[in-house]
Order: structure tokens, then C-alpha cells, then sequence
């Protein structure tokens, strides 16, 4: 069974994550199921956008934890295959020559927070949360920080990957992270609201102003370089030790 729910909704695709009792944590298996519903949308002409939101009170928490722990003594080819597998998930997301909305219905950190941060547009109800704790842990979000940095600029940008903080819908919004706050009950006709204006553009021209976008933005890093940026740090003992005190609930060696 699939953990990606695949529903048309003209003219647009909606893509739930369905991991609801992990808070739609990003598995190996979810990320194989998101880019495979990616695609499906990509190659059906009567998608005309795509909007992506999670099952349950969570949209994404970020990486799968019980499959993070057990890279903690894994060699250099898994967690190089991990980070590999969702930089590529991000690039497809952040490359679709159609539009794409994150549909924000509650906490969106790590790599939850990137997914939105791939997608063109994005609303969130009042309740969400966004952050990038990865330096807490001693891991670095490398793959997710060109995109950010294209939407709340480098100020903002250092002050939630230095700290780690997270940041409420409101000042997401404020920052430029997101376009919109609405309410929870009113969150998917945002959505589609949305969809519906980008589907008044011929399908050619999104996908030329798309690719023209992309190539006119700032990416220092190709994504096999954010993917090794994301991996290194997994591998030297800072590191470990960081999330081996996250899962035991104690405060992390370098904390004081």
C-alpha cells in the first residue's frame, strides 16, 4: 500500500502524505512513494498542479527517526544513499515544469520544512511551525539551504539554520517562507484556490517561466553536492554523539 494518496481534484493533484502515527516522518519507503506520485502527476495532462499536505495534525516532521538511528553506526554507502534519495525527491519536486503547493496543515521542520521550502507556493493554517533544528544535532541542512535562501533571504536564512528555532505560521509568513495563513477548515480551498489561478496559464508557458525561474535563481551546490554536504556530517562523531543524546533525551555534549 502506497503512503502517498494520490486524488484529482481539477485541475489539480493531491498528493497526502499518510503516515500520520509518525507524523509523516520521511521513510526511505515514503520517499520512494512521493517521487513515484511525483512523477505520476508530471506525465498526467490533466494535472495542472500539484499540492502536497500531510495526513493527520503533522505535515512532515522530517527524516524517519527510528531508521535515523539506525544509520548511527551504518557505513558511509547507506547514509550517502539516504541523503542521495531525498535530494533527488526535493530536486523533482523543485524541477516539475508545473506548479506546486505545500498545503501546510501543521509542524513542518527538518526535512518537512524543505519539502515546503521546494514547493513554488504554499499556505499553512495558524498552528503550524517551521524549523530547521539540524545544527542541534550536529547535522547540517545543506540540502534545503539554497531554497531558503530564495525566499526569506540571508538574514532570515542564518538566523533558523544558526539557531534552530522555530519559527510560528505568522512569522513564516512574515519572512517570506509562505504566502498565506488560513484557516485550518479552509486550508485545502486555499489550496485549490491557487491551483486554480496557475491553471489560467498555458501549460507551456508555467513550464518555460518555471525553468527560466530555476535558472535564474541563486544554487551554488549541484544536488550531489548538498546530498555529500547532508551526509558528511553523519559520519564524524559529532554528530553521532548529538543524535545519540537527542534519542536518549539528554542534553547534547556541546549544550554547557
Amino acid at each position: 500500500m502506497s503512503l502517498v494518496r494520490y486524488e484529482l481534484r481539477s485541475p489539480a493533484a493531491v498528493l497526502t502524505l499518510l503516515r500520520a502515527d509518525k507524523r509523516n516522518a520521511l521513510s526511505r519507503a515514503l520517499i520512494a512513494d512521493l517521487g513515484t506520485a511525483i512523477q505520476r502527476a508530471a506525465d498526467d495532462p490533466a494535472v495542472r498542479c500539484v499540492i502536497l499536505t500531510g495526513d493527520g495534525p503533522a505535515f512532515c516532521a522530517g527524516m524517519d527517526l527510528e531508521e535515523l538511528r539506525g544509520t548511527l553506526t551504518a557505513d558511509a554507502d547507506v547514509i550517502w544513499g539516504d541523503a542521495q534519495r531525498l535530494a533527488e525527491l526535493y530536486d523533482r519536486i523543485y524541477s516539475l515544469p508545473k506548479p506546486t503547493i505545500a498545503a501546510v496543515n501543521g509542524a513542518a521542520v527538518a526535512g518537512g520544512a524543505g519539502l515546503v521550502t521546494v514547493c513554488d507556493l504554499a499556505v499553512a493554517v495558524p498552528s503550524a511551525k517551521f524549523g530547521y533544528p539540524e545544527v542541534r544535532r550536529g547535522l547540517v541542512a545543506a540540502m534545503v539551504l539554497p531554497h531558503l535562501l530564495r525566499h526569506v533571504g540571508e538574514r532570515a536564512a542564518r538566523h533558523l539554520l544558526l539557531t534552530g528555532d522555530v519559527i510560528d505560521a505568522a512569522e513564516a509568513m512574515r519572512v517570506g517562507l509562505i504566502n498565506k495563513v488560513v484557516d485550518a477548515n479552509a486550508l485545502m480551498d486555499a489550496a485549490l484556490e491557487l491551483a486554480r489561478s496557475c491553471a489560467e496559464g498555458g501549460p507551456r508557458a508555467l513550464a518555460v517561466t518555471k525553468e527560466l525561474l530555476n535558472k535564474f535563481s541563486t544554487q551554488a551546490l549541484s544536488v550531489e553536492e548538498g546530498a555529500k554536504a547532508s551526509a558528511a556530517p553523519r559520519l564524524g562523531d559529532e554528530c553521532r554523539e548529538g543524535l545519540a543524546a537527542f534519542f536518549e533525551k539528554r542534553k547534547v555534549p556541546w549544550a554547557g
